[in-house]
């Protein structure tokens, strides 16, 4: 009997049966093999705070290749998939999806927050693994992992743990990002920057002997109490008759301590 061959590709009549092939048959399944050469990538787990997007679709098809040409080369291949719980990025998305429920932390309580964070994850966690099994991902999924699993976080502490008993880990005072809503700090990732329009200020600053004044700009004026001096051009004729001079701090006139140069 002959069968037309449809116009166009649909996706749909074949893909998603063949997947579940690929994963009842455990093509994907690594196994130790002595007699093999290990080859392993541990996927970089995307965050639970949504969904895949055109970034994660190329990274993991550039994962994909590899790790099919390492099986047929006759590695015995590992991918390792997984997600991360992205901490305070997923806190926040929570957060905004309890608004709109007129609930607070505070309302939950800190057990029905975990609650609702676990089912966060059943509902976006899934849906990743979903995508990148529609992307044709070939990850060992019976080896998937999620990055607050117990297993996970207790290699975590430990390592912090050894840190510390060594040494390695102390406390130091550095600038950092510091969220006011949440009450910590955050990573450069998690910042949004966007332009402002800023202001340029004129400050005279008097001259000591009352003979006038000599006028700076800035876009910092919170800086003036740190100013220890004024630099001029002295072969400009506007400034030639004050190098030498001093001139007050306007906030403390009293004080004769800028000098013009």
């Amino acid at each position: 009997m002959k069968k037309e061959l449809a116009k166009t590709y649909s996706p749909k009549d074949f893909e998603d049966r063949l997947y579940h092939e690929w994963e009842e048959k455990k093509y994907f399944h690594a196994e130790i093999d002595p007699k093999k050469k290990p080859y392993t990538i541990v996927i970089p787990p995307p965050n639970i705070t949504g969904q895949l997007h055109m970034g994660h679709a190329l990274d993991n098809t550039l994962q994909d290749i590899l790790i099919r040409y390492k099986r047929m080369q006759g590695y015995s291949a590992l991918w390792l998939p997984g997600t991360d719980h992205a901490s305070i990025a997923t806190e926040a998305k929570i957060v905004n999806a309890m608004k709109e429920e007129g609930l607070t932390k505070d309302d939950v309580g800190r057990e029905g927050f975990l609650e609702r964070a676990w089912e966060w994850k059943k509902v976006y966690g899934g849906r990743i693994v979903q995508q990148l099994k529609k992307l044709g991902s070939s990850c060992d999924w019976d080896r998937e992992r999620f990055t607050l699993d117990e297993g996970c976080s207790k290699a975590v502490q430990k390592v912090f743990i050894d840190l510390y008993n060594k040494g390695l880990i102390y406390h130091g005072e550095r600038i950092i990002n510091w969220c006011p809503n949440c009450k910590t700090s955050i990573s450069d990732i998690e910042c949004e920057y966007e332009e402002q329009d800023g202001f340029f200020w004129h400050i005279n600053y008097p001259l000591s002997d009352g003979s006038g004044s000599v006028e700076i700009a800035t876009t910092r004026p919170e800086t003036l109490l740190g100013d220890s001096a004024i630099a001029v051009n002295p072969d400009d004729e506007r400034y030639k008759s004050i190098v030498g001079k001093t001139v007050k701090l306007p906030s403390y006139r009293q004080r004769d301590f800028r000098y013009c140069r």
